[in-house]
């Protein structure tokens, strides 16, 4: 993936290295922080939300009753998420850049609100709907709009930025929950959310750009959409439901589904992914499937705090804090890792990440032991730093590669929202998964944490092979292509 890739006419192949990125304070200067703000505060405060009820739930259950609806706060949150962030483009076209913004983070604070105040159950489920339909608008608009709310020189910067606060936010989330769930105030951090968005949507119309509303009305692709919720439906409630044989019958289904998206996307004019991501010899399929597995190892954070705490005695909070260690890596070395602009280096980055997530998540399965001496819990701190900088150093690039897939803004929106959601996708799908390898485990917390961990870690090496092929398929790339933007 070279600097000097070109577009074809139809679609234009990604490339890594496209831009020379700045120093960080020009897109925390007076200019752009604003629209830095407003875009990574969009993606924080759904990723925050993923886990935060996770925290807050076991207080909220002893409050409101309901019980064998627990798991179905999560798994409803992420369907939601899932698809929002697949119409996005629509809502671009509909009410332009602002527009969409507000009509995000309105939806997100109504259904924040509704969830402080849910008398019941059943009305705190929906509210988590309504909350992940702006949280998944959110997280897609913040990836399509980077392109009109920041020059190009920036884009490498601001995609690190947004990407970033996944990491953030899996940190986060879990200790706002737990901070409020202590003093018996799950309320409240829902209010709190609900206050963040509402201050970050007033100042959407001071520091984006306007958009022109679109001419013509943006078809919904139905097809894919209804077959893409099913396969995240499928997955989520996969990881949720008892059973192993359960679990992975929701995981086959999802599958098939996803199988049978693949084959209408690549024979239909209404597609949710770019029309690149299904050409012959494109890299941009490979660069998705990448940030896939990056992202399907992020789901082992939902099981570290249970082996911390049944395998080495960790309290609640503080098991959290250890599993937060990946979210920390990621956070911290992708903002390092924006700052390599070297051809060879940025390819080798790409390959490298994939492997130093497998590695992590293979050594700290190998750590794990019954009653674990806390010198070696110790240990495993750096170890999950190391696995979540996999995910660091890879990411911003294969974002960007994403991003700066083609000339044309329709299909530049498009690919650009694609990333976030490939990413929730890959999050749902690596849960319901680790649950499945879980059950596996039987009675044994120590069978279990191996099989969870030294599963994941085969899969998510599968990354290096597909960062490779991204890497050759754009090294073929035909010549007569006109050039991608480059920065000033």
């Amino acid at each position: 993936m070279s600097s000097d890739d070109h577009e074809q006419p139809g679609g234009a192949e990604p490339a890594i290295e496209t831009f020379v990125p700045p120093a960080w304070r020009e897109l925390l200067g007076r200019e752009h922080l604003g629209a830095a703000i407003v875009l990574a505060g969009g993606v924080l405060v759904g990723a925050i939300n993923i886990y935060l009820a996770a925290s807050l739930l076991p207080t909220a259950v002893a409050e409101l009753g309901g019980a064998s609806f627990y798991a179905w706060n999560m798994t409803i949150y992420l369907v939601a998420m899932v698809i929002a962030t697949m119409l996005t483009g629509r809502f671009l076209s509909r009410w332009g850049n602002v527009g969409a913004y507000l009509l995000g983070f309105a939806t997100f604070t109504a259904g924040s609100l509704t969830c402080a105040v849910s008398p019941e159950m059943a009305l705190l489920l929906v509210s988590r709907g309504v909350q992940g339909l702006g949280a998944g608008l959110l997280s897609g608009l913040g990836f399509a709009v980077i392109r009109a709310a920041l020059p190009a020189r920036l884009w490498t910067r601001g995609t690190a930025l947004m990407s970033a606060m996944y990491g953030v936010g899996n940190f986060a989330g879990p200790a706002i929950g737990g901070l409020f769930a202590q003093v018996g105030s799950w309320r409240l951090a829902f209010a709190a959310m609900a206050v963040i968005g509402a201050v970050c949507g007033a100042i959407v119309p001071r520091v984006l750009p306007r958009s022109e509303r679109g001419s013509t009305r943006v078809p919904v692709p139905v097809v894919s959409l209804l077959m893409s919720t099913a396969a995240a439906g499928a997955v989520s409630v996969a990881g949720v439901v008892a059973g192993t044989p359960a679990k992975a019958a929701g995981i086959g289904v999802a599958l098939l589904l996803m199988a049978g998206f693949v084959v209408h996307e690549r024979r239909s004019e209404l597609r949710v992914f770019p029309r690149t991501t299904y050409q012959r010899g494109s890299s941009l399929k490979w660069v998705y499937l990448t940030l896939g597995l990056l992202a399907f190892g992020v789901a082992v954070e939902s099981f570290l705090p249970l082996f911390g705490q049944r395998l080495a005695g960790l309290p609640p909070l503080v098991a959290g804090f250890f599993a937060a260690a990946i979210s920390l890596g990621w956070s911290v070395t992708q903002i390092g890792s924006s700052s390599v602009t070297g051809h060879r280096a940025m390819r080798r980055l790409c390959v490298l990440g994939p492997v130093l997530l497998a590695a992590g998540l293979l050594v700290q399965g190998l750590l794990q032991r019954e009653d674990t001496p806390i010198w070696l819990v110790l240990v495993w701190v750096p170890v999950l730093f190391v696995a979540g900088a996999g995910i660091g150093l890879a990411y911003p690039h294969l974002s960007v590669a994403a991003m700066s897939s083609t000339q044309d803004p329709e299909e530049g929106g498009r690919a650009a929202a694609a990333i976030a959601t490939v990413t929730s996708l890959s999050i749902a799908f690596g849960t319901a998964v680790a649950g499945v390898l879980l059950n596996l485990g039987g009675a044994s917390m120590l069978d279990a944490a191996r099989n969870v961990l030294f599963g994941l870690a085969v899969i998510c090496a599968i990354g290096a092979l597909s960062a490779h092929a991204a890497n050759r398929t754009s090294l073929t790339e035909p010549a007569d292509r006109a050039p991608l933007p480059r920065g000033a």
